[in-house]
């Protein structure tokens, strides 16, 4: 039949490393300062179709910054990426999936990743903690609901 709806499909075809980077522009004189860094996370995701029967690349960049005062002693940046077959997922309901059941596969990939490369750069571990891409999603959506209204002007009743 013509009409059939297609059951919604979401499987992982591939994982692979996209792009790696680990500087430590203050080495080796940090190694002498006592290591109580300020650490900081970005995290980002983008996607892109690859091709017409539902392939999916999703890549998830994660970039750690560890400062000791104000020097940089490593900055670590790992992209994450996946293709998958998404089938059965229309506008927000694809976008939701992409943006959340993507990069909760990828993030352990990327987690390990970024724990290796400060090990192999003579850090100790950075052990990243779980992130909730779920919430991470609804707060993305609604700062952009929020700032879509900001441009009209309020309705009076």
């Amino acid at each position: 039949m013509a009409d059939e709806q297609v059951q919604p499909q979401f499987q992982m075809q591939r994982i692979y490393t996209k792009d790696i980077s680990f500087e430590s522009p203050s080495t080796p004189e940090v190694f002498r300062k006592q290591w109580q860094p300020k650490v900081s996370v970005d995290l980002n995701t983008k996607s892109d179709k690859v091709d017409d029967e539902g392939n999916f690349e999703v890549v998830l960049s994660i970039t750690v910054t560890a400062k000791i005062e104000e020097e940089t002693a490593f900055l670590a940046e790992v992209q994450q990426a996946g293709i998958f077959n998404i089938q059965g997922f229309e506008g927000e309901d694809l976008r939701r999936v992409m943006g959340t059941a993507a990069p909760n596969i990828l993030f352990p990939y990327a987690r390990e990743t970024i724990d290796t490369l400060c090990v192999k750069g003579g850090f100790p571990p950075v052990m990243l903690a779980p992130v909730n891409f779920d919430a991470l999603y609804q707060q993305a959506l609604a700062q952009a609901q929020q700032q879509a209204g900001e441009g009209e002007a309020p309705a009076a009743h």
